[in-house]
C-alpha cells in the first residue's frame, strides 16, 4: 500500500472519539481530523487478548473506512486523507482482559484485582488507506506492550478513587494521566501506550511507511 505524505491537506484521519489519542497526536504537531468507528467491543467467550485487539483493530479500520466512503468531504481534509489510524488499548491481568467498568462497585472490583500486582496494558493499532486508495492491507499494524505496577493502595484509597468516576470510562478502571497516578508504582515500557496510543514506536512507523519523510515536523512545511 502506498499511502501519501501526511500534510495540512491530507491530514491523518484518526478513527477514536478518545480525546487522549486526539491529544497524543495534537502534542506530535501532525494534522489530524477524528471520524470515529462505532463498533461493539464486547469480548467474545474464551477470545484471548490479542487475538481480541487484532480483531476489533480490525473492525474498527473497517468501520472508519466504510463512514469515510459515505461522509461528505471533510472540511478540514480538502484534498482527502494521508491515512486512517486506529488503535485499541487493554489491559491484561492473569491473561485475562479487564475492561471498563460500568459502575463504581465495578471499578472498586476491578482496582481491587489490580493494586499491589503487575498487569500488561496492549495497545493494536493500524494505518490503512483511505477508501479508494491502493492497496488492501494496513500500512502499518503493529501490538506494543507495556507492564504496569499498582501499589498496595488500602481499601478506602480504592473506593475513593473509583468514586471519583475517573476510571469507569477506562480499561483498567484508573487513568496514568490523572488522577490515578497515585496508585501507578512503576511502568516498564511505553508510558504513552498506558494512556492510549504509544507515540514513539507510532512515529517510527509512520516514517517507515513513507507518511512522514522527517520528525519532529515544521509546521511551516504544511
Amino acid at each position: 500500500m502506498t499511502c501519501p505524505v501526511i500534510s495540512r491537506s491530507r491530514p491523518l484521519l484518526l478513527g477514536s472519539a478518545s480525546p487522549r489519542r486526539s491529544s497524543l497526536l495534537a502534542s506530535l504537531g501532525l494534522p489530524f481530523v477524528v471520524l470515529p468507528a462505532d463498533i461493539s467491543e464486547d469480548v467474545e467467550p474464551g477470545e484471548r487478548p490479542h487475538a481480541y485487539l487484532e480483531r476489533i483493530a480490525a473492525a474498527k479500520l473497517s468501520a472508519v473506512q466504510a463512514r469515510l466512503a459515505g461522509a461528505a468531504a471533510l472540511p478540514d481534509a480538502p484534498q482527502g486523507v494521508a491515512g486512517i489510524l486506529v488503535a485499541d488499548t487493554t489491559v491484561v491481568i492473569d491473561d485475562t482482559i479487564v475492561g471498563k467498568p460500568a459502575d463504581v462497585a465495578e471499578a472498586v472490583s476491578t482496582l481491587n484485582r489490580l493494586v499491589g500486582r503487575t498487569h500488561t496494558v496492549l495497545t493494536r493499532y493500524l494505518v490503512g488507506a483511505a477508501p479508494g486508495a491502493p492497496g488492501a492491507a494496513p500500512a502499518v499494524q503493529r501490538t506494543v506492550s507495556t507492564q504496569v505496577t499498582l501499589r498496595a493502595a488500602s481499601a478506602e484509597e480504592v473506593l475513593g478513587y473509583a468514586r471519583s468516576g475517573e476510571g469507569l470510562d477506562k480499561a483498567g478502571a484508573y487513568a496514568a494521566q490523572g488522577l490515578g497516578a497515585f496508585l501507578v508504582e512503576a511502568v516498564t515500557g511505553s508510558y504513552t501506550n498506558v494512556v492510549g496510543l504509544p507515540v514513539c514506536e507510532l512515529v517510527s512507523d509512520l516514517k517507515q511507511a513513507g507518511l512522514l519523510q522527517a520528525f519532529p515536523v515544521d509546521s511551516r512545511s504544511f
